[in-house]
């Protein structure tokens, strides 16, 4: 991860959490499965995304990133039930 992406942290870590990612660092992070900032930022304007539109710019707190990993997640298979 490149040093000038790395937001400071506080002790408490205050300042991480209100980071805000912008689709070009998500992309390069691989923070979502995304490979394209371009289809990212379409994806939100369809509102198809979690993100926040910060006076008219598409950016993510950890917590949107969260809830998108989240919604990719693929549970494993428990197999059949007993009867």
């Amino acid at each position: 991860m490149p040093a000038s992406l790395i937001p400071r942290q506080t002790r408490k870590g205050e300042e991480l959490e209100l980071y805000r990612w912008t689709p070009e660092e998500v992309v390069e992070l691989r923070l979502l499965p995304y490979t394209s900032a371009a289809v990212l930022r379409r994806k939100c304007n369809r509102r198809e995304v979690h993100h926040h539109g910060d006076g008219g710019r598409i950016t993510f707190t950890n917590e949107d990133i969260r809830r998108e990993n989240e919604r990719w997640a693929i549970e494993p298979f428990q197999g059949p039930a007993a009867a």
